[in-house]
């Protein structure tokens, strides 16, 4: 804080006339505000240490490819494109018509009056086939030769699809649809339509079960193919193997039991000691820990 640039402000700040020139001569000019843009990069403008340092075989097209060329940096990056020389204009060049102050001066420059294009009007068929008719003309030579000496033209305004004096409407005519009127607020805050839509279920559910009470059949009913489908049906037994008839009768050629109860109690031991006899060697198939 102590440099002798801060200790010449308060001096300057003193004498305003000297302060107002040192402060002319730091302003920026427009193109240290605003530089131009980068031309591309050159060989002559590598330096050592620069990200763009090759060695070898170096070439300016090299430099001008935007694939291969890296940002240096603290610098903005090169679009690697030439920029026109300093006498070019960009924009549109709008060149002025009039011869500036002088005839702004000295003449009064008024606006010409549009002209509107004069249109062809259609010819008006309908009346000069009235007009033939009415003079007796027939024949088409005759019809043709009217129209060249009777040429009358449609109006303007026929052709508008809307003419230029539209019918009056009234006043207090709508168009559209009228808006719903709005809904009380006391209604929703009461649950007025709840009530309303519970009311009519419990209307049109009483109806319903009164008139299914005063349903009633009359008459026979008659079976149809839908009310024997909807009945129980047993099921059918099915029918019992065919046997032949040669081997039906024959009894047993060799009874070793001396009755029945003995034959259902040696069947029975038998099962009972089905798991000893069962394995690779008939040993059983008992496992021991």
């Amino acid at each position: 804080m102590n440099s002798p640039r801060h200790r010449e402000i308060p001096s300057l700040r003193s004498k305003p006339s000297l302060y107002l020139s040192c402060w002319l001569k730091k302003r920026h000019s427009a193109t240290v505000i605003c530089p131009p843009p980068l031309l591309p990069l050159r060989k002559a403008e590598l330096r050592p240490g620069m990200e763009n340092e090759r060695f070898g075989v170096v070439r300016d097209t090299m430099l001008q490819n935007h694939l291969i060329l890296k940002s240096e940096l603290g610098k903005t990056r090169s679009r690697c494109t030439r920029l026109p020389g300093s006498d070019f204009v960009y924009g549109l060049t709008l060149r002025g018509t009039d011869g500036g102050v002088p005839e702004a001066i000295g003449h009064w420059k008024s606006v010409k009056p549009s002209r509107k294009a004069t249109k062809e009007l259609q010819h008006d068929f309908v009346a000069m086939n009235r007009g033939a008719v009415i003079a007796g003309l027939i024949t088409t030579k005759e019809h043709y030769r009217y129209r060249q000496t009777h040429d009358i033209r449609r109006p303007e305004d026929d052709e508008r699809h809307f003419k230029r004096d539209p019918p009056r409407r009234p006043d207090a005519m709508i168009y559209g649809m009228p808006a719903r009127p709005s809904t009380p607020i006391i209604d929703v805050f009461q649950h007025k339509y709840k009530q309303l839509w519970m009311e009519g279920q419990r209307a049109a559910a009483q109806a319903h079960h009164k008139a299914k009470q005063k349903t009633t059949r009359r008459g026979k009913v008659y079976e149809t193919y839908s009310t024997v489908l909807k009945k129980y049906k047993e099921p059918m037994k099915p029918d019992p193997l065919w046997h032949l008839p040669h081997f039906e009768k024959v009894g047993r050629h060799l009874d070793t039991f001396p009755s029945q109860g003995d034959r259902e109690k040696a069947f029975k031991v038998h099962h009972s000691e089905a798991g000893v006899r069962c394995g690779m060697f008939a040993q059983g198939i008992y496992t021991s820990s």
